[in-house]
């Protein structure tokens, strides 16, 4: 059954084809799997109550200070301007939740942090549901 969901869905992918050389491509891959586990590394350490922890990780893995170590001026000419725009906005908003954290680990309540994880995640969801970097 999984399979034919897995085709059905496949068949159905609407998404913007991006090429990239193959390097590129595994280097683009390696990254949004490091955003991933960033993301969830960052849940565990809110839900810890590690909230200055979850701030360093988003700032160093997803935020603007990451661009450099995820070869983002290398990766940008490859991208669609809205996409670079989306993934640009993403690490963005991954700033701005390390502000908010860090304001939760020295004022409570995370409702501010969640909120600005959220818009992170949303940055991903954009990407992911807009393009594709293979066939």
């Amino acid at each position: 059954m999984l399979a034919f969901m897995t085709a059905t869905v496949a068949a159905e992918d609407k998404r913007t084809y991006v090429e990239l050389p193959a390097m590129m491509q595994d280097h683009m891959l390696s990254n949004m799997r490091d955003h991933l586990l960033a993301l969830q590394t960052i849940t565990q350490q809110l839900s810890n109550g590690k909230y200055d922890e979850a701030a360093d990780t988003a700032e160093r893995r997803l935020g603007m200070s990451s661009l450099e170590s995820h070869g983002a001026s290398h990766m940008g000419r490859f991208m669609t301007k809205v996409m670079g725009e989306i993934g640009t906005s993403m690490h963005r908003a991954a700033s701005r939740f390390a502000l908010a954290a860090r304001d939760a680990a020295v004022e409570g309540g995370l409702e501010k942090a969640f909120g600005a994880l959220s818009e992170v995640m949303a940055r991903c969801v954009a990407c992911h549901d807009g393009y594709k970097v293979h066939e």
